[in-house]
């Protein structure tokens, strides 16, 4: 008996990804439909997933609560679009494609394409230890480029989009600027290259540690207790680098999933006093404009940088 998964992802192929792939003329990429379409549902999954765990947080155990909810409405369309859209198109089809294309061009130079295992073959045999090595490693990338989008003004300018929410929930995770996207998604994918992340394994990766950021935004006072929050990182943890006081340069807690980055590097804050989020300099538009509205605003936020750094010269 075929899996329920397997028939709707076929169904999905079928009748609208290759459909859409003939329309667009890039029929050369029929064959990876089904994955799309596969991966489109996990997402879908998660976003599900998400719902059932974080929901109930938020509603019994919030840290504020908010008379209208409307804000909200454009940040669930931030995920549908990155859990269930964009996001399984690169991390399946288009991560498929270069991988393959990197371990075609080293192989045609007599190199074999580098993994963990290759490294340390101790692993092999351990698919569980690599999997949260591979975890590990790319989080460790994630909390630097995390950091240095705090640094740069004309990053920031971006990235100011994901900070500007006042009413800051699970759903507040995927609301980020499309360039700032760009910049995450080739940053991810290609340290996810250099270590030899196969193509199956990189969705799954991604999967697993967006929905960990995900309940790491939600509106809650939930706490893994001492060990807990220094081993993953709870909502406290992370809201206390969304508050207010830490919007721009001067934030902390950057780690993604784990905290161990951020103790590393000194830039921890276990103080668990949460308060409001947002950030007071950023444009009403970033806070509480449209989704077209907040994008507008934050490459005029880019733009903006660029040119006081062109006068500052």
């Amino acid at each position: 008996m075929s899996d329920p998964l397997d028939t709707v992802a076929g169904w999905i192929a079928e009748n609208v990804a290759i459909p859409l792939l003939w329309h667009l003329h890039l029929m050369q990429w029929e064959d990876l439909a089904y994955g799309w379409a596969l991966f489109a549902i996990y997402g879908a999954v998660q976003v599900l997933l998400m719902y059932l765990i974080c929901l109930p947080l938020e509603r019994f155990y919030p840290i504020e609560h908010w008379p209208d909810h409307r804000v909200e409405w454009t940040d669930m369309f931030y995920t549908v679009l990155a859990r269930v859209g964009i996001l399984p198109l690169f991390t399946f089809v288009l991560f498929f494609r270069v991988q393959a294309a990197f371990s075609g061009m080293l192989a045609d130079h007599g190199v074999v394409a580098p993994t963990l295992e290759g490294v340390f073959p101790a692993l092999y045999g351990h698919p569980v230890v690599t999997f949260l090595l591979y975890a590990l490693i790319l989080d460790f990338a994630d909390y630097w480029r995390h950091r240095l989008s705090h640094r740069f003004r004309w990053w920031y300018a971006l990235h100011a989009l994901h900070h500007a929410q006042r009413q800051m929930t699970f759903w507040s995770d995927d609301r980020n600027h499309l360039l700032d996207d760009l910049v995450a998604a080739l940053w991810f994918g290609v340290i996810a290259l250099a270590i030899g992340v196969a193509p199956l394994q990189f969705p799954v990766l991604v999967l697993v540690l967006r929905f960990l950021e995900s309940l790491s935004h939600a509106n809650t006072r939930l706490s893994f207790g001492w060990l807990g929050d220094r081993l993953l990182i709870s909502p406290i943890f992370h809201r206390t680098h969304h508050a207010i006081r830490a919007a721009g340069t001067k934030s902390c807690n950057y780690g993604a999933v784990f905290p161990f980055w951020d103790m590393m590097f000194g830039t921890a804050d276990f103080s668990r006093a949460p308060g409001p989020t947002g950030d007071p300099k950023a444009p009403e538009a970033l806070a509480s404009g449209s989704y077209l509205a907040q994008q507008w605003a934050g490459l005029r936020g880019l733009l903006r940088a660029l040119t006081i750094m062109e006068q500052s010269r």
